[in-house]
């Protein structure tokens, strides 16, 4: 089943991957890591830093989801350590490309190690800032939403505006939160779109559901099972989902009748 991403942007969460872009590109251009961009104009400082974070901040997402596709089950932290070493080569190859077409002044083989070492720290680092960003901006765990009350009208749900052609009219069993992307649980299937967790929940207003862990919202009515592996609690899910619940939401979720 194939997993394309929609780019479907909420206004909120753009303008602070915008902003935090921004922020980065201007402390990189005061800041000039390695005199990379020494004998340039201000200008030219940030469209050089600004293009290649940029780069590394799309890229980054990419990288992530097809090392997902193709190793499911590797851990998160490893999924993004081999996104952020593949990103590091593009742009990377980027600097090589500009030196010799733009500067006209190519970087010496020799050097070529030693750049994408330096390159490859700044590429963590950037990545770092993005998970910061994420988990600021994340809302807090437990947040819940609720379907109407018995009687009353029920009013449209806005998330299911976002949801992709092939997932129209589709149930909503879970969304989790892969990088910059929510992958959405369907009864028709699995997409991913381009979306903050915290601003998904604040739409999901209208169906009965919970966010059971800081990168999970689930459906209650798609809960069949819930089980415990040692100290944690797993959820699972219609479809076969296995959805975490992080500590602090197992005996709420409890209380309220979920297992």
């Amino acid at each position: 089943m194939s997993e394309q991403s929609t780019i479907r942007v909420a206004p909120s969460g753009l303008l602070r991957s915008v902003a935090t872009l921004v922020a980065i590109g201007t402390f990189l251009t005061f800041t000039n890591p390695f005199g990379a961009t020494t004998g340039l104009p201000v200008w030219g400082a940030f469209a050089y830093w600004i293009g290649l974070v940029g780069i590394g901040w799309l890229g980054g997402p990419v990288f992530g989801a097809a090392v997902r596709r193709v190793a499911p089950q590797l851990p998160e932290i490893w999924n993004t350590a081999i996104a952020t070493a593949f990103v590091a080569v593009i742009v990377w190859l980027t600097i090589l490309l500009v030196q010799l077409v733009i500067v006209r002044d190519p970087v010496p083989m020799s050097y070529w190690p030693r750049l994408y070492v330096l390159v490859a720290g700044i590429s963590a680092a950037v990545a770092m800032i993005g998970w910061l960003v994420e988990r600021a901006f994340a809302g807090p765990p437990g947040a819940v939403t609720h379907a109407p009350a018995s009687g009353a009208a029920a009013k449209p749900v806005r998330f299911m505006e976002r949801l992709p052609p092939k997932l129209k009219g589709a149930v909503i069993y879970a969304i989790s939160a892969e990088d910059h992307y929510l992958k959405l649980h369907t009864s028709k299937g699995t997409d991913l779109i381009l979306m903050r967790l915290s601003d998904a929940i604040a739409e999901l207003e209208g169906l009965e559901g919970a966010q059971t862990h800081r990168s999970w919202w689930v459906a209650r009515d798609a809960v069949e099972s819930a089980r415990r592996e040692g100290d944690r609690m797993v959820l699972v899910v219609k479809g076969g989902v296995e959805a975490p619940v992080s500590r602090p939401n197992v005996r709420p979720l409890r209380d309220a009748g979920w297992y």
